[in-house]
């Protein structure tokens, strides 16, 4: 796949109808990676995502000390000895977010110096609400352009204490410090900064992440938590499939009115994206607002439907999606329009999507200009079921989360060429 360049989607004949087996979640696979690294014993992580993200988890820790194996293409067994060793080298974590995030909060544990670094998008990341929490603790750590590479003088502990968190760029920063807090020499009160958290689902998901390791938390109030000391336990742990990969197939489905059986009930995840099930289930009829906070990472498959639906559609509550892989608000916007004029525009952080049921079956040659972004890759492909001549460039950025999209539409009976 990485000699591809393009891939042209042809629009199929009829429904998509089958069955697809979903990778893991990434965001629960690199959760479970870090907890287990954090246990003393030997853990076994199945159902887990292997994709660029949590790859790069995983050779970090394995830098640090922790033993981890790959016994199967969806498994891990993490053998940790409760305490992270000194890298011999940088961690290079490429633009995987939770990696560098979650990284950073516990190179403290490091008896020595810890740099963490990533590629050309990551160093446009911005981390420095994540320092200035950490900082407060008594952690020695810098990051002079406010985005990686972040340096890390670690101690080999942690101290406890009342750490406030500006949560307002990513949920990532609070969960980072809640499991290093499980870690640390006295309890850790975590609060947050400002009226309200975006995407908390996703701190709901590092809450049950820690306690099936053995975690001590609990919320302390709508805007904090408190962590107490409690050693992280082995553990055997089943990760649920991916939630935002399937939005993309819920979207097909109503795209072309098929049937596609994904194994899991909307309502039987846990992550935050699945809500943006409701909203793709009354298509063409979708709301005329919609509230993207708690479920950003499906705003792009949202937002590609929203050019079929027989009405305008509002985006609303999506600012952190311009610090995402790349500013999504802007991608998606410049890339609607690509497709044809008029089609969407930005009013502030909101995105609006001019729907038009009339572009099903024409012809609108269009290249897709991705940004290196894989779910810019994933929602416009959408686009191709129902418009001839969507191209999408850089096809391979979808190893980040999902290495097996393409083959996933090629089993539906989709065809690409490139």
């Amino acid at each position: 796949m990485n000699a591809v360049l393009a891939l042209r989607i042809v629009p199929p004949s009829g429904p998509l109808n089958g069955y697809v087996e979903l990778p893991g979640s990434k965001s629960i696979t690199n959760r479970a990676l870090l907890l287990a690294a954090l246990s003393e014993g030997v853990s076994h992580l199945t159902g887990a995502l292997k994709s660029d993200d949590t790859l790069y988890m995983a050779a970090a820790l394995r830098l640090l000390g922790v033993g981890i194996e790959e016994p199967t293409a969806t498994s891990f067994v993490v053998t940790g000895s409760g305490r992270l060793a000194v890298s011999s080298e940088p961690l290079f974590l490429g633009n995987a977010g939770t990696a560098v995030r979650f990284l950073t909060a516990v190179a403290p544990y490091v008896p020595g110096e810890v740099v963490l670094n990533g590629d050309q998008h990551m160093q446009k990341r911005p981390i420095a609400p994540l320092v200035t929490a950490l900082s407060s603790l008594g952690v020695e750590i810098s990051a002079p352009t406010g985005c990686p590479p972040v340096t890390v003088q670690g101690k080999g502990h942690l101290s406890g204490g009342r750490v406030t968190i500006d949560a307002g760029l990513s949920s990532q920063y609070v969960s980072a410090v809640l499991m290093a807090a499980g870690r640390a020499d006295a309890p850790v009160d975590v609060v947050l900064q400002g009226s309200g958290l975006d995407a908390r689902g996703y701190v709901d998901l590092t809450v049950a992440a820690m306690k099936a390791f053995g975690g001590n938390v609990e919320q302390d109030g709508p805007m904090s938590w408190r962590v107490l000391p409690a050693p992280y336990r082995a553990t055997d742990f089943r990760i649920e499939p991916d939630a935002s990969a399937a939005t993309y197939l819920w979207a097909a489905a109503v795209l072309t009115g098929g049937k596609i059986d994904i194994g899991l009930a909307p309502e039987a995840f846990s992550q935050p994206d699945a809500k943006a099930y409701e909203m793709i289930a009354q298509f063409p009829h979708m709301p005329a607002q919609i509230d993207g906070s708690q479920m950003q990472d499906a705003v792009p498959t949202l937002a590609v439907l929203a050019a079929f639906n027989a009405t305008p559609v509002r985006f609303v509550g999506i600012h952190n999606l311009r610090v995402k892989e790349c500013d999504r608000i802007s991608a998606v916007s410049t890339e609607l329009n690509r497709i044809r004029a008029g089609l969407a525009r930005e009013e502030g952080d909101d995105l609006i999507v001019n729907g038009d049921p009339s572009l099903v079956g024409q012809s609108l040659p269009t290249r897709i200009e991705t940004y290196s972004d894989h779910r810019i890759a994933m929602a416009f492909a959408l686009a191709g079921l129902k418009i001839s001549g969507i191209t999408i460039l850089n096809p391979a950025c979808v190893g980040k989360t999902y290495p097996g999209y393409w083959d996933a539409l090629r089993s539906l009976g989709v065809t690409l060429e490139g």
